[in-house]
């Protein structure tokens, strides 16, 4: 294979969108599309337009412009099937998912510091300004990943499982965080130049920690769905991590500000920038948003229960 098969890329992306298209046309529209999904629908248009007119500013900021239209427009679509959406419904935990969204990914910011599979190229000299676009960019990732989620349920293109549960033990899932444990810590502990090739674990390895531990405390989790029979969750966030990656990697081969993939295999078997083989992490990521992200909301529940019932032990010891 030679390099950046655009050909390629292009028929993945409209093979994608023909099966949305029609999936979307063979399904009850339950509400009018909200005026924010014309809104998106705008920015996608308009930043694709001064991006082919090479307007300097549209360029610099193409990634984070263009998802933020992306993420208004499914999450819209998604209302006009439903009849409610995320951002239609509780724009507050949007928003909050859009915030989280930055420091969760700067974990992984963090480890490519280590193990150096991407770098950033075409970024404002201007600290501010390189600052603005990161953080905007990072902002939309996970919005992106639950929104996407979210119309491939409501579009009908993910499985909903059968009667057959899996039953997976308190020691079982113990295994499976220890497992989890080391997939992340390895690559970091390794030198650098055998860490860098390690990078598969880091985007498996949040999945094994932190599921488990979702599923402890009673918060929503994949081995939950699935010792219950249901594979809808699990099914929808692969599908949407499969989506959204295509998309990356097709918005950002135009972009000026964009990302080149370093890391030291298949760099002559591309699909725009990403290496083929890099494809079947975007699903496993999508999977890890979701885990990290409901992590996050039942650690806080438990906390805050935690505290509730230290203060009703002080109440009742005075009384």
């Amino acid at each position: 294979m030679g390099r950046n098969h655009i050909a390629v890329g292009l028929s993945l992306l409209i093979l994608m969108l023909v099966v949305f298209g029609v999936a979307y046309s063979r399904s009850q529209k339950q509400a009018p599309l909200r005026v924010y999904g014309w809104a998106g629908l705008g920015i996608i248009f308009l930043a694709e337009l001064f991006l082919f007119l090479r307007v300097k500013l549209v360029a610099i900021y193409f990634t984070p412009l263009v998802w933020t239209g992306y993420v208004l427009l499914a999450d819209a679509l998604v209302g006009r099937l439903r009849g409610h959406s995320r951002l239609g419904q509780a724009p507050g935990e949007f928003l909050a998912l859009a915030f989280w969204s930055v420091p969760l990914w700067l974990i992984f910011e963090a480890y490519n510091l280590r193990l150096e599979n991407w770098t950033y190229v075409g970024l404002p000299d201007n600290l501010i300004l390189r600052s603005i676009g990161h953080v905007w960019s990072y902002a939309t990732i996970w919005p992106a990943i639950f929104a996407t989620a979210d119309l491939v349920g409501a579009l009908g293109l993910c499985w909903e499982g059968g009667k057959r549960r899996l039953a997976i033990g308190g020691r079982s899932r113990w295994a499976i965080s220890l497992l989890g444990l080391v997939a992340v810590s390895v690559p970091l502990l390794l030198p650098a130049r055998i860490g860098q090739y390690l990078f598969g674990p880091v985007w498996l390895g949040f999945i094994l920690l932190l599921d488990p531990l979702n599923y402890r405390w009673g918060g929503r989790s994949l081995l939950g769905g699935l010792e219950a029979g249901r594979t809808s969750t699990l099914s929808s966030y692969l599908v949407a991590g499969l989506v959204c990656g295509i998309l990356w990697e097709f918005w950002n081969y135009w972009a000026r500000a964009k990302w080149l993939y370093i890391f030291p295999l298949w760099q002559d078997a591309k699909i725009f920038e990403m290496p083929l083989p890099g494809y079947l992490g975007f699903p496993s990521f999508a999977l890890e948003c979701f885990v990290m992200y409901e992590f996050l909301r039942t650690a806080r529940k438990q906390l805050l229960h935690s505290r509730g019932s230290t203060r009703w032990e002080a109440t009742g010891s005075r009384t």
